[in-house]
């Protein structure tokens, strides 16, 4: 046992990594409460909702709001935590614990919209954060780490260029259609693949090893941020932002686990067992997501399905007085 337990025994760095880590999840849910902000102010202005993606000139006008700025400084700070985790500490470790990030949100996000979490929300958020714990845990054990191999790194820029066509494809189709979930999962799938590259051309550079492919991992870190940062603006418009954020917790860690543990190899030394926990926990963390999605008030109270029981709140005429304050909006958002 003592020989498969790789982790914090045999790499004492995860312990400088895993508070970096966190610290980059506060700043990221900082980060985005002070996006959602700038995003709704600029819908306000424009009197334009961005549901369908937003247009140029609402980009533009973000660049001028102080909330959305500051917002992204926030997370350019996360950015920077989160770089300096997976340079020192496996990927499969450290790029779940951004889930913490939910919960600050969260409590964020009810305090400052009067969204009271509901007893299902909770449950939902409690299923991710079990998740997404069960899988660190076991992660801190097991991983490992080897050379990043050419081969690795083909692999992974061609999984990256076939994602990006099919979510552009379902993007440019049904966009008239699209919810916040798909922003939201779309831009977790490609962060995921930014962290990856991110590790990969990190090691690649400590190694010395900074040759052509790895601009080529540059280039391709660089498109998948920039249109995982379009969806994430979009979904600001489209959802509350711990919405958002529980999708990029759990999507994106899941994406990057995934290839660190088939491609890169960080999960060899784990026991079948242990693989088997690793997707328990993964399908936890799914379903906590979309079951935030079904059941988040802020979600809820905007919703036209006036028949949805509304958490714990059992009056109906509460569920009546919600109906008809949103009736506008609903109309709003279907135009």
């Amino acid at each position: 046992m003592s020989e498969q337990l790789v982790g914090v025994f045999q790499n004492p760095a995860l312990l400088l990594g895993i508070p970096l880590a966190l610290a980059g999840a506060v700043f990221m849910s900082l980060g985005a409460q002070y996006q959602h902000r700038g995003v709704e102010k600029v819908e306000r202005l424009s009197g334009t909702h961005g549901t369908t993606g937003l247009s140029g000139a609402q980009l533009r006008a973000l660049l001028t709001r102080p909330s959305w700025i500051i917002g992204t400084m926030m997370l350019g700070l996360a950015i920077a935590c989160q770089l300096s985790a997976i340079a020192i500490a496996p990927l499969i470790v450290v790029q779940p614990l951004g889930a913490i990030a939910l919960v600050v949100t969260t409590l964020l996000n009810a305090r400052i919209s009067g969204h009271t979490p509901t007893r299902q929300s909770l449950i939902a958020i409690t299923a991710c954060l079990g998740g997404i714990f069960l899988f660190v845990v076991l992660a801190a054990l097991y991983a490992t780490e080897r050379p990043i191999r050419n081969d690795d790194l083909f692999m992974i820029l061609t999984i990256l260029l076939v994602v990006i066509i099919v979510l552009g494809a379902f993007w440019l189709i049904l966009r008239r259609r699209m919810r916040a979930l798909f922003y939201v999962t779309g831009a977790g799938i490609l962060y995921g693949f930014v962290a990856t590259l991110a590790k990969a051309v990190i090691s690649r550079i400590q190694a010395g090893n900074f040759e052509w492919l790895t601009v080529v991992c540059v280039i391709a870190l660089i498109a998948a941020a920039a249109v995982g940062a379009y969806f994430v603006q979009t979904a600001y418009s489209s959802g509350p932002p711990d919405l958002v954020i529980a999708g990029l917790t759990v999507v994106d860690p899941i994406v990057a686990v995934l290839i660190g543990a088939l491609v890169l190899g960080e999960a060899a030394a784990a026991p079948l067992w242990v693989v088997v926990l690793f997707v328990v926990a993964g399908a936890i963390a799914i379903w906590g997501v979309f079951s935030l999605a079904r059941y988040h008030p802020q979600v809820l109270s905007d919703s036209q399905e006036l028949g949805i029981r509304r958490g714990s709140d059992p009056s109906t005429g509460a569920g009546t007085q919600e109906g008809s304050g949103t009736q506008e909006g609903s109309g709003t958002q279907e135009g």
